[in-house]
């Protein structure tokens, strides 16, 4: 994982490095930027990419207030880089088309050169331009005001749309009610509650405050059961505790309690740490396991690894054959036979694998896009276009949660901080 991480880092650094200067270039090619207005750019372009990772490595070997606000501005400023290159993008296609509808249009009207005689006297050269028609005077500061009017405008939505991510949208968090209706529940669980917190990346940015208002909302939706859908931690094993303390106050808030499966980041930070906090503060943890909640009356609750687990551990991953395997006999009779399943899995894109095996599927891992300015990348991105709400399958449903904290950079645009309320329909 070291190298496969390297390469993944140098490949992001050449990326923002490439958008930064196209960035720069930009802005002096549209507007009559100064010299001292100039070398200010390029170091605040320069040192937001120095920033990330001195922010980074600051915080994984003496985390700090100052290490997590130098990373905070920098991955700012290069989300807002990102966003404008998306749309100077745009002005690029457009500048391109023009000019080559321009050139054609120039070799289909260019005039013919008359055909003259070999004694015929030569033309007198022209001894003053005729002077510019009023038309021509207009075209080129027109020309120029479209341009800048077009490279502000991306300058603009980048910046402002990052820093509103930034200090509004990653913390606008919302509740969904989701009613979904159950293939053979039993009515006497009709109306039960899951409540469904995924992504949290406790982290540099998801401290006490995050996790302080996502204990909050969890309290008021008065759950029958919680439920953790992986990705808990962001990066660094050392929070573990912090984890463990805030599930510790979770667990009283449910009757059925709290249960937890892994999520790609808590392999990335540390599987066991994090499943050994799980435990000790009192939850369940589903690794291709399962269980049954309310008997003969009820349903079976399954859980696997993550899909990416098996770059870690051998024979990792998913398995829902052995956690079907793994439930018990309820009153004489097989629960993985004649109960109603719901599969908890952190990525969405398992729904392959298990849908017609069970009656829904909890995920998370998506951030439902995260950043999503106008449109929703991920959903031309992810195979499967699973992002964000409910999806239906081989007579399976998936619902995919958009997450509560955030990764890379500390914001949300067009994706709201998710806490699910599932409720279950007979």
């Amino acid at each position: 994982m070291t190298w496969s991480f390297a390469v993944f880092f140098v490949v992001v650094l050449a990326l923002l490095t490439a958008a930064n200067v196209h960035v720069y270039r930009w802005a002096n090619r549209a507007f009559p930027i100064p010299a001292r207005a100039q070398l200010a750019l390029r170091w605040i372009l320069g040192l937001s990419i120095v920033g990330m990772a001195l922010g980074r490595a600051l915080d994984l070997v003496a985390p700090s207030a100052a290490a997590r606000a130098v990373s905070f501005v920098a991955l700012v400023i290069e989300l807002s880089v990102l966003i404008s290159v998306a749309f100077l993008l745009v002005v690029d296609l457009v500048r391109f088309l023009h000019g080559r509808v321009a050139r054609l249009r120039h070799r289909t009207t260019a005039p013919t050169p008359p055909v003259t005689s070999m004694t015929a006297k030569p033309a007198e050269p022209e001894l003053a331009t005729p002077p510019l028609s009023e038309a021509t005077e207009l075209l080129i500061p027109r020309r120029t005001l479209l341009t800048q009017a077009a490279v502000g405008s991306a300058f603009l939505i980048g910046g402002s749309s990052a820093w509103y991510g930034a200090l509004v949208g990653r913390h606008d968090y919302a509740i969904e009610e989701v009613p979904l209706r159950l293939a053979g529940l039993s009515k006497a669980l009709d109306g039960f509650s899951i409540v469904q917190l995924s992504d949290i990346h406790i982290g540099s940015f998801v401290g006490d405050a995050e996790l302080n208002a996502g204990f909050e909302f969890v309290r008021r939706a008065k759950p029958d059961l919680v439920v953790l859908t992986g990705d808990l931690l962001d990066h660094d094993a050392r929070l573990a505790e912090r984890l463990g303390r805030f599930v510790r106050r979770l667990v009283p808030l449910a009757r059925e309690g709290v249960v937890a499966i892994t999520g790609n980041h808590d392999y990335y930070a540390g599987v066991e740490p994090t499943v050994a906090a799980l435990r000790a503060a009192g939850a369940r943890v589903l690794r291709n396991d399962g269980y049954v909640i309310g008997g003969a009356q009820g349903f079976a609750l399954l859980g696997v690894d993550d899909v990416r687990a098996y770059r870690f551990e051998v024979n990792g991953g998913p398995d829902l054959g052995r956690a079907i395997g793994s439930l018990p006999l309820v009153d004489g009779r097989h629960a993985a036979r004649d109960l109603p399943r719901v599969l908890l899995c952190h990525n969405p894109s398992y729904f392959e694998d298990a849908a017609g095996q069970v009656e829904l599927q909890l995920s998370g891992h998506t951030h439902g896009g995260q950043v999503n300015v106008i449109v929703r990348p991920a959903e031309v991105f992810l195979k499967n276009g699973w992002v964000a709400g409910r999806y239906e399958r081989s007579g399976s449903q998936l619902y995919v949660n958009r997450g509560f904290g955030t990764a890379g950079p500390p914001a949300r645009i067009g994706a709201p901080p998710e806490i699910t309320r599932a409720v279950l329909v007979a």
